[in-house]
């Protein structure tokens, strides 16, 4: 296809939304043209069941439960009074509580202002703060923003030694629904810990966001928690970036949460339309088919040009993955569907695996994010008539041709710019894309037992560990070899359980001492 034939391709394809600042250029997916008219019924079913779960029909049959994301940017749509009221009420409390801590109503333990805010919370209530937080952060922020998002102890040693001595200073945010994610569980654990090495009644410091009756809740209560937020079992953790889970940290550091709830709503009313040529999120969820046959056969590649876009990829790669990754599809049927998403930056990517991109196996397609608006500030030319942010755009622009060139595909994503609105827009485009290509494919987007099989194990081995070390504890000074340690505590078909198990104890000083064998797996070990 010529250059003028393209051009062509571009002004049918692209879809502009000046009402929410965001245009989406399909052009460069090489559907054919009658690709729309063969979906038309399939999209058009799609649309109306988003607009059921919205309306509040049971959308997760296997949780009998409603999924009420798209109404926290909109309580009207919520199907009952008393779920407007919980939504308003919760905005309203963010609101207030933020304003507290920013006017120094509510200070910390020895009557100093909060400067920090130290959010734990694990998968979505740690990527969706993350990201909001990299996108929208400024110099004059009011709050400075960290995270405990893992249960690395490393990590959350290197996160407590950059707030240093303002700990006394720095609020934590815990957010668990249950209450029972080990990971928040551990960090909040560790957290109090250095709370209390430093003199300080982590309490004084500590908010919980969290479900009704949940274990944190209590634990909040018990004792005396500044604040507890909700959480809903109508809101899963990759969509709950809109709810007090990303509102209250976005608010305390200082983020407009008004127009970012403005952004969401505005785009959800954009993807509405029924005709798909002029609804963003449905474009979107027909190009994730077309490319990947229905089957999720193309990896999903996400390349923001942009550095506050940086981890988008990593938000995206959690509410797509975790949202279409399934097993089974409604009927019961083996699908094994999903689509593998991964990215990081433009123009950083092009000096990493856009070399492969262009000719290497064809099995992926592209999203590029252009950004409009290059800063904040007056801009500087680098060259005559040339910025720095003319090279970003020449090099994302190249770097689609190329890729077009070599038949590797691509959609475009234009913002004008980065601010609340756009951010909230964008998350919801991606949100309702989701929920469209999930029905297109017959699965339901909303339950994630593969989530739960991995902390099941989890758990399993882990209880192993609790039983080899109170063994050892009863044969102390004794030597155990891997096959009698195993036997002893009737696992002997989980040697090599017990092997990484032991070794990890060995390595971290927990007590336990290795005598070397003939081989790595032939030694002895005892609790001295």
């Amino acid at each position: 296809m010529n250059s003028l034939e393209l051009w062509q391709r571009y002004k049918k394809y692209t879809n502009f939304n000046p009402t929410v600042g965001i245009t989406l250029d399909i052009s460069r997916m090489k559907f054919a043209e009658n690709f729309f008219s063969q979906m038309e019924q399939s999209i058009q079913s799609a649309l109306t069941h988003l607009q059921k779960i919205e309306e509040g029909d049971i959308a997760n049959p296997d949780e009998n439960r409603m999924v009420g994301h798209y109404w926290l940017r909109n309580a009207l749509l919520a199907p009952d009074t008393n779920l407007k009221k919980a939504i308003l009420d919760a905005i309203t409390s963010v609101k207030e509580f933020a304003n507290d801590i920013h006017t120094g109503s509510l200070l910390s333990q020895h009557g100093q202002p909060f400067k920090n805010v130290l959010v734990i919370g694990i998968g979505g209530s740690a990527l969706g703060p993350q990201f909001v937080s990299q996108a929208l952060g400024t110099s004059d922020d009011q709050m400075t923003p960290f995270f405990f998002d893992n249960t690395d102890p490393d990590g959350m040693d290197i996160v407590l030694s950059k707030i240093g001595p303002n700990l006394s200073e720095t609020l934590t945010i815990v957010i668990s629904k249950s209450g029972g994610t080990k990971e928040t569980r551990n960090g909040m654990l560790e957290a109090k810990a250095a709370y209390e090495r430093e003199g300080l009644d982590f309490s004084k410091h500590a908010v919980a966001t969290t479900g009704e009756g949940s274990a944190l809740e209590k634990t909040a209560l018990a004792d005396g928690w500044l604040k507890i937020f909700p959480m809903w079992d109508w809101v899963g953790g990759r969509t709950s970036e809109l709810s007090a889970v990303g509102l209250l940290p976005a608010a305390l550091q200082g983020i407009d949460i008004e127009r970012f709830l403005e952004g969401a709503s505005e785009m959800d009313q954009v993807t509405r339309q029924a005709e798909a040529l002029n609804n963003p999120a449905a474009l979107l969820a027909l190009m994730w088919y077309y490319a990947g046959d229905g089957k999720g056969k193309k990896d999903m590649v996400i390349l923001p040009y942009k550095d506050r876009l940086q981890y988008l990829s990593r938000y995206l790669q959690q509410l797509i993955m975790e949202s279409l990754g399934k097993e089974f599809d409604l009927d019961g049927t083996t699908v094994n569907q999903g689509i593998v998403v991964y990215g990081n930056k433009g123009s950083t990517d092009q000096h990493a695996y856009v070399q492969q991109l262009r000719e290497g196996p064809t099995d992926f397609f592209v999203t590029f994010i252009k950004v409009m608006q290059e800063r904040n500030t007056a801009t500087m030319e680098v060259e005559p008539h040339i910025t720095s942010g003319d090279y970003l755009q020449g090099f994302l622009l190249g770097t689609r041709q190329a890729l077009y060139e070599k038949d590797r595909e691509s959609i475009t994503i234009t913002m004008e710019n980065v601010n609340a609105f756009s951010v909230g827009a964008l998350i919801a485009l991606y949100e309702r894309a989701v929920g469209l290509y999930a029905h297109l494919v017959h699965i339901n987007a909303y339950h994630q037992p593969g989530v739960e099989a991995g902390k099941k194990a989890a758990g399993v081995i882990l209880s192993i560990q609790v039983k080899l070390i109170e063994h050892l504890q009863t044969h102390r000074g004794q030597d155990f070899t891997l096959q009698k340690l195993a036997s002893d505590i009737e696992k002997s078909d989980s040697i090599e359980l017990v092997y990484h198990i032991m070794e990890q104890l060995v390595a971290n000083d927990r007590g336990i001492q290795k005598d070397s064998g003939s081989n790595e797996f032939e030694g002895s070990y005892r609790m001295v």
